[in-house]
């Protein structure tokens, strides 16, 4: 009888005192246990989703990367995602020697194109944002749904008007064809002012009127600085656009070595449906070389992102 009292579960300190207490605790670890299995299901779904968009927008790269290092022939006769003889080698020295090294002056009409424009375009689009969401005037909402309906307008539907406004400015075949246009967009603008609205603090300005400080100067020290993960945000955005514009060049730039490195690979491409040459393995090559540029401005702005929106007050 004292045998069967102390292996009583019921007798234990803190133990379940009948049956249906125990059963209870039964069907709660069960209900934990199916929770957990189910968690681990729908992680495991989800990093199997994650491993097909990562795959998807590899693969491109990939094949680009490998198609780089085949020759000619090697690019129509061998698997396209794997590799053949590696001839990377004399493809750049093909790439850089070919037309007395054109492809470098390419290279230097993007650099300057994207860069200039697009830190032009950072400071009117992040000034309007700011001016949008700071202050209050008449015709504010006017102004802004002018903005925000200017986002239905397709882009080709100006290439018309504009391209008779530069000839008559006499701008056509001319950089500022290229680069003034980029100064303005109304999506970036529409982002700056989001973005300011959550992150100047209204407060924060009026100190600093009381303090004796002027708008210009309010806005250079104190509200771009806030602003600096929205601004390296609409910069990476339109230098990415600017680096892979190719309608407006076509429409605007004539002569050979004023081109965009996009505008002067897809000439190439374009020889091979004109004559007998085939030049699809330099822009292959060109194509990947082109990357080099937008892959450095990405890992070298990822800092303004980990900040936060209180960098600029910080520093």
């Amino acid at each position: 009888m004292t045998a069967t009292t102390a292996a009583d579960p019921a007798a234990e300190p803190g133990g379940p005192s009948n049956p249906q207490q125990r059963a209870g605790r039964t069907a709660a670890s069960r209900d934990v246990a199916a929770v957990h299995g189910h968690s681990r299901l729908t992680k495991a779904a989800v990093l199997a989703g994650l491993v097909l968009f990562v795959g998807y927008a590899l693969a491109p790269v990939w094949w680009l990367v490998v198609a780089s290092t085949k020759s000619q022939a090697d690019l129509y006769t061998t698997n396209g995602l794997w590799f053949s003889h590696l001839n990377f080698g004399s493809n750049l020295h093909l790439l850089f020697t070919y037309q007395n090294g054109i492809f470098f002056r390419w290279l230097w009409n993007s650099l300057l194109y994207s860069v200039v424009g697009t830190v032009g375009m950072t400071l009117v689009c992040v000034a309007c944002g700011y001016g949008l969401a700071m202050y209050r005037f008449k015709g504010h909402g006017v102004l802004m749904a002018c903005i925000i309906g200017s986002f239905l307008v397709p882009g080709a539907l100006l290439t018309i008007p504009s391209f008779l406004l530069y000839s008559d400015l006499h701008l056509v075949d001319t950089s500022t064809a290229v680069i003034v246009p980029g100064f303005f967009n109304a999506f970036s603008v529409y982002l700056a002012k989001v973005y300011a609205e959550g992150a100047v603090p209204p407060e924060l300005l009026e100190a600093a009127r009381i303090d004796g400080a002027g708008e210009y100067r309010i806005f250079f020290t104190i509200g771009i600085r806030l602003m600096s993960t929205g601004a390296a945000t609409i910069f990476l955005l339109g230098f990415v656009g600017s680096w892979n514009s190719f309608f407006g060049p076509l429409i605007y730039l004539r002569s050979q070595n004023k081109w965009p490195v996009m505008l002067g690979l897809y000439s190439w491409l374009k020889v091979k449906t004109d004559t007998s040459v085939d030049l699809t393995g330099m822009v292959i090559v060109g194509s990947l070389i082109s990357l080099i540029p937008m892959t450095a401005l990405m890992i070298s702005m990822q800092r303004y992102w980990r900040s936060g929106i209180t960098l600029g007050s910080l520093k």
